[in-house]
């Protein structure tokens, strides 16, 4: 049986956040699709895994690994509200924010119909520019958050010491 290291496994989520961002960063200035307000949001709580993951390998064995866990756990379950939030949108099964989404017209003048497109951002939450197998960006975003997520919950759950362990010593 292998022991799980806080390194190793910081150097694992920070191995796989660093594909997600990187792939999310190739797509953008590599592959020219520009990110709407939402793809942007989703970014912050892979970086931040990236950082929490630096500082534990660079901590070495000083942090608990089931804290790491935990709080990497919470950061992925984050990434993942926020990506279902942005799958919802593109599904209008949720009203985006206004500056990202399309808006449904009722400009009655020319003033008011050059207002509307001034603010209107040039990429528009709720269209989908890309997918793969008719999932979005979005939507792979929300199964690696998830993915992410679970596996760092379960490393919570396996390396931290029952209350029973830890009154005894």
């Amino acid at each position: 049986m292998m022991i799980l290291t806080t390194r190793a496994f910081a150097g694992f989520v920070l191995s796989a956040s660093g594909v997600v961002l990187g792939a999310a960063l190739l797509s953008q200035y590599w592959g020219g699709l520009a990110p709407c307000e939402l793809c942007l949001l989703q970014r912050w709580p892979w970086a931040a895994a990236i950082a929490v993951s630096l500082v534990a390998i660079a901590a070495g064995s000083r942090p608990a690994l089931p804290w790491v866990a935990l709080v990497l756990a919470t950061l992925f379950a984050l990434g993942g509200a926020i990506a279902f939030y942005h799958v919802g949108v593109e599904q209008h099964w949720f009203a985006g924010p206004s500056a990202c989404t399309a808006s449904s017209g009722g400009a009655t003048t020319l003033e008011d119909m050059k207002r509307q497109i001034l603010g209107t951002a040039p990429v528009l939450c709720d269209r989908v520019q890309w997918s793969l197998f008719g999932v979005s960006m979005a939507g792979w975003n929300l199964f690696a958050s998830l993915g992410m997520a679970g596996v760092c919950a379960e490393v919570f759950r396996r390396t931290r010491r029952p209350a029973s362990e830890a009154a005894a010593a």
